[in-house]
């Protein structure tokens, strides 16, 4: 009963989306559940834009998760009904390249004032939108994972409010004093909550990022998996629960660490700056928010999803998409965007809004993942990275649930990645 009314809520919203007839017809796939501040704004965004530019109608779509909103895409396309636009995991560039899907930007931003717009964007977000000098991807729905902190459970320990780890070992000892147990010896407070499912290999770039090793090269057609820097990051992560006794043992989920911050099951967590609305309206105590601790260097991976142009759409859609993302990427809507959710405004140009300026003024936190960029790399993107990804996943939980050691784990793994790659080099 409970698919049968979501498919029902799907289909009525974008029922509702569908426009009249217009000169140009726009289907666009957007990787959002039925409801909430995130459709809600994207659907604001674009009934204004078909508002205020007659002729064009665009039919919202939402399609679920990335990994719905990206197959739901690919089965399209095969069937000789792709969307012309499309958010998308920027990691999927390499698959939407693979599959021949999509086209870009380039071809459309040919004045000066479209190349200016192209240059626009922070370099740490193209890594992941650019390959063989075109851009595919247009930065949207972009993010970093970034240290959350309980400040009142700092307090009990005795601890400064105000300042988070800024270090590996820095996170050990806080997560010490941080972590509570009852007179039975049972933890009732971890001191740090870094998930371990879902987007387990994201969360573990950070380590990988701040102990200075890059997962993938740009080609995407190598990996680098059993580097000793990636053993040692990953053996950090296992001690934090088996030799520190920090963190909670085995796999921790990613979808129930935010509501675990809430309940006071852990003082500080690792999750994306895209949480950091829902942490704002429903954290019941005073929260910090600060970047990612360093070791050898600071680090984190970029995340979360680019515009893509699809190959099908005639030159007319084509031309009203890449004006739709121009316009939708412009400062002021890309302002309500953040600030809706959370993501991570992706242009300079965003920031310097007196919209924007005002909102950080009042919640400083924003500002956190966007001065974090400085020190981000591109997040793990290869060809046929949902195989290769899983892979890698699979590895890191083997050696977190002790199946095994994080040398062999890894090994294994980057023999695995390697023979899918190879045709590809």
């Amino acid at each position: 009963m409970l698919m049968t009314n979501l498919k029902a809520a799907t289909a009525a919203l974008a029922f509702a989306a569908a426009p009249a007839a217009a000169d140009v017809d726009l289907q666009f796939y957007f990787p959002v559940a039925v409801g909430g501040a995130a459709a809600e704004t994207i659907q604001s965004l674009t009934d204004q834009y078909v508002a205020e530019h007659e002729g064009v109608a665009i039919e919202a779509v939402y399609t679920g998760s990335y990994q719905d909103t990206v197959a739901k895409a690919l089965t399209a396309a095969r069937g000789g009904n792709a969307p012309q636009l499309s958010v998308i995991l920027s990691t999927d560039l390499f698959t939407l390249l693979d599959e021949d899907l999509i086209q870009p930007f380039d071809t459309f931003a040919t004045s000066a004032e479209d190349k200016d717009w192209l240059a626009s964007f922070y370099p740490a977000f193209m890594e992941n939108s650019q390959t063989g000098g075109k851009t595919y991807g247009i930065p949207f729905q972009r993010s970093t994972p970034v240290l959350y902190w309980n400040k009142e459970a700092f307090k009990a320990a005795g601890l400064d409010p105000e300042t988070p780890p800024a270090t590996w070992d820095e996170m050990v000892e806080m997560g010490k004093k941080l972590t509570v147990r009852d007179a039975s010896g049972n933890v009732t407070q971890w001191g740090v909550r870094i998930p371990s499912s879902g987007f387990p290999y994201w969360l573990f770039q950070g380590l990988t990022t701040q102990n200075d090793v890059i997962l993938a090269n740009a080609e995407g057609n190598e990996v680098h998996f059993d580097d000793p820097k990636v053993v040692e990051a990953l053996d950090y992560l296992v001690d934090l629960s088996k030799s520190h006794e920090v963190m909670a043992p085995g796999i921790i989920e990613w979808g129930a660490t935010p509501k675990a911050f809430f309940e006071g099951q852990a003082a500080m967590m690792w999750t994306t700056t895209g949480n950091l609305t829902n942490v704002r309206d429903n954290a019941p105590f005073d929260f910090g928010v600060g970047m990612l601790p360093a070791h050898l260097r600071r680090g984190a991976p970029t995340g979360g999803g680019n515009f893509y142009l699809f190959k099908d759409a005639s030159e007319e859609q084509a031309r009203a998409a890449f004006d739709f993302v121009k316009w939708i990427s412009e400062p002021e809507q890309s302002a309500k965007w953040t600030m809706a959710t959370g993501y991570v405004a992706p242009r300079p140009e965003t920031w310097e809004t007196e919209t924007m300026k005002a909102y950080a003024a009042e919640f400083p936190a924003v500002l956190v993942a966007r001065d974090q960029l400085e020190h981000a790399v591109a997040e793990l993107s290869t060809y046929e990275n949902q195989r290769v990804t899983s892979i890698f996943n699979d590895a890191l939980a083997a050696a977190i649930t002790g199946q095994k050691s994080s040398q062999e784990a890894l090994k294994d793994a980057q023999a695995q990645a390697d023979a899918i790659l190879k045709p590809y080099r």
